[in-house]
């Protein structure tokens, strides 16, 4: 993953956009040697967030699920759902 300072990347900014972009690597940028921000390129960013979100979602249902099996309560039907929201 190429790397570069903040100072370099501000003189050349649509060269770092375009390596993010075309070469879909992510370009981070330095501060004093520590790397304190990243160019991406907006669909793979977009793509990491929906996996983000995705895997938050696996883990509550296994969670819930967890939480269920100790708890000992059992499923509830999508149809009783629906009368209990009424909405059957």
């Amino acid at each position: 993953m190429p790397e570069m300072s903040l100072t370099e990347a501000r003189s050349r900014l649509a060269d770092v956009i375009d390596e993010a972009r075309v070469g879909h690597d992510p370009v981070f940028l330095t501060r004093r040697g520590r790397q304190v921000a990243a160019v991406i390129d907006a669909d793979d960013l977009r793509q990491l967030l929906e996996a983000a979100e995705d895997l938050a979602d696996i883990r509550a249902a296994q969670s819930a699920r967890e939480e269920m099996a100790v708890s000992g309560e059992s499923a509830v039907s999508l149809a009783d759902l629906k009368a209990e929201l009424g909405m059957a």
